[in-house]
């Protein structure tokens, strides 16, 4: 036997031992499985509020970090030892497989109680991931199969006090407006731009919120299905976009080589004056500049055909436990801990944006300032196709490659044409 196969049993029995002790007999005690170590603090003090209130105890245990929980699930799941209440980290295809192995209860009648009230508390979008249409390409009952409690989106943000000082009176609304703040930016040598565009998801977003604005979704998905080629016109204006950015010097030095992590440190620190970044850094500038005086903004529009998406939806969501003697409860606590007051005390202690549309008056101005733009995000969670991963990785190093001068956007645009004829091909070979 292999060290390596054997290391991956002791793991699966390790995990599946330690399963066992979450899953007590107690009629009065949920057990929570998560993976949330910011907020892992937080729940076990509104666990404790819960007991005051019901009687019920409710044991979250945190397993950290997220590979090994997924690991963990999964292993529990094969032995039919899941939790009272637990989270899927993975794509929708896995979520619809634990649904389909009966897993996960489907939450539907529960959101529809007293006139859909659970549901109209949440943000719309912050459902939509959690949500099985009728005839969905899973074959999964349509319903809603989990209760998120957080949500996200991805935009820019900006720093005041370095606008003002470039002489810029106004946060940039359109690409020709944020190209003449990024000059007048560099005029007095301030870096106008950064991210972590090393991580490849990040880039990706970004080049995706120009594809929704120069093209819309429907030209989106007809691409990724093969009826429109990479090498049509517009395809070629996403990936100018980066091609003029880095010709006219906006971009951070070493940006496709930087983390979001340093990325974020730069912006903290003022060494940009624009960053693209996820609702989260509200919590992450806080810690490392808690001074840092700074808005949220769009990012710019460059078309007015179509309108410009975010990335954005649910953030942590949890699941009950179908086959759970306790399940009724289960689901009346998920209820208490996604209300008003709760979702409230989450997003103080964590800085996230809540799920819970009625908690946004309480949240710093920042964080607010990304809940307000909710109902103009999507996510590849929700698309009705996905594109290829190989044409995904081809397409963002594409982007990497353009920024560095290495390609040109035509280059890019006919080798990414190039990778997803071949994986159409390979599909086309495997159905056969």
């Amino acid at each position: 036997m292999s060290k390596r196969l054997a290391c991956l049993i002791v793991l699966c029995f390790a995990l599946l031992y330690s399963g066992c002790a979450g899953t007590p007999e107690d009629p009065n005690t949920l057990t929570v499985w998560h993976w949330m170590t910011d907020r892992h603090d937080v729940l076990v003090q509104l666990a404790e509020q819960y007991k005051a209130q019901t009687g019920i105890t409710v044991d979250f245990q945190l397993f950290a970090p997220s590979d090994i929980y997924s690991q963990k699930v999964i292993a529990a799941a094969q032995a039919h030892i899941l939790p009272d209440i637990f989270g899927i980290l993975d794509k929708k295809s896995v979520f619809a497989d634990f649904i389909k192995g009966g897993f996960v209860a489907n939450l539907k009648p529960y959101f529809e109680e007293n006139g859909r009230e659970w549901e109209n508390s949440f943000f719309e979008k912050a459902l939509e991931g959690n949500r099985f249409s009728a005839n969905n390409a899973y074959g999964v009952a349509e319903g809603i199969y989990a209760a998120p409690l957080d949500v996200m989106n991805i935009q820019m943000v900006y720093n005041k006090k370095l606008l003002e000082k470039a002489g810029v009176v106004s946060p940039p609304k359109t690409f020709d407006e944020f190209l003449r703040a990024a000059e007048a930016l560099n005029k007095i040598g301030i870096t106008p731009f950064v991210s972590g565009w090393a991580e490849l998801w990040l880039l990706d977003c970004f080049a995706s919120n120009y594809a929704f604005n120069i093209m819309g979704i429907d030209k989106i998905m007809a691409t990724y299905r093969g009826e429109v080629l990479y090498t049509d016109p517009d395809w070629v204006k996403v990936f100018e976009i980066f091609s003029v950015m880095a010709q006219k010097n906006i971009l951070a030095s070493g940006i496709v080589t930087k983390s979001n992590k340093f990325a974020e440190q730069d912006f903290a620190l003022e060494r940009a004056a624009f960053a693209f970044n996820g609702s989260w850094c509200v919590n992450v500038y806080h810690g490392m500049n808690p001074d840092l005086d700074y808005g949220v903004m769009l990012p710019p529009k460059i078309s007015d055909g179509h309108p410009l998406m975010i990335w954005g939806g649910a953030g942590g969501s949890l699941v009950v436990n179908e086959t759970s003697p306790r399940k009724e409860k289960a689901v009346a606590f998920l209820k208490w801990l996604t209300a008003q007051d709760q979702q409230a005390v989450l997003s103080e202690a964590t800085r996230n944006l809540p799920s819970n549309r009625n908690a946004l008056a309480d949240l710093p101005k920042e964080l607010a300032d990304f809940g307000q733009a909710m109902d103009v995000v999507t996510h590849q969670t929700v698309w009705p196709i996905e594109e290829d991963a190989v044409v995904k990785e081809k397409f963002t190093k594409g982007l990497q490659s353009i920024i560095i001068g290495e390609r040109t956007p035509q280059e890019v645009a006919r080798e990414v044409q190039e990778i997803k004829k071949r994986q159409m091909e390979r599909a086309i070979r495997r159905a056969q």
